[in-house]
């Protein structure tokens, strides 16, 4: 096991745990959660290229930093509007 494996299990539990509360939150710790859940997803997907050793990984990594923010303000304009 390298370094980079071990320091994706170990950003597995926060990782569960925001899935978690996401799912069962309410609608304002859904909204923190899910922006939580985007940003260790990022850096398991940047750790995962560098113990995988395939660059392509950082690109899907960067596209989900690229598309967090507009989903996140969808995601507020939806919880103002109905609920």
């Amino acid at each position: 096991m390298t370094i980079w494996t071990a320091a994706i299990l170990a950003l597995m539990p926060p990782f569960t745990l925001a899935v978690m509360l996401a799912w069962r939150g309410s609608p304002s710790q859904r909204f923190a959660a899910y922006q939580f859940a985007g940003t260790v997803t990022v850096l398991i997907l940047t750790l995962m290229a560098f113990a995988t050793d395939q660059a392509s990984i950082t690109d899907l990594a960067l596209t989900l930093v690229l598309l967090s923010l507009p989903g996140t303000m969808l995601l507020a304009v939806f919880l103002e509007r109905w609920i």
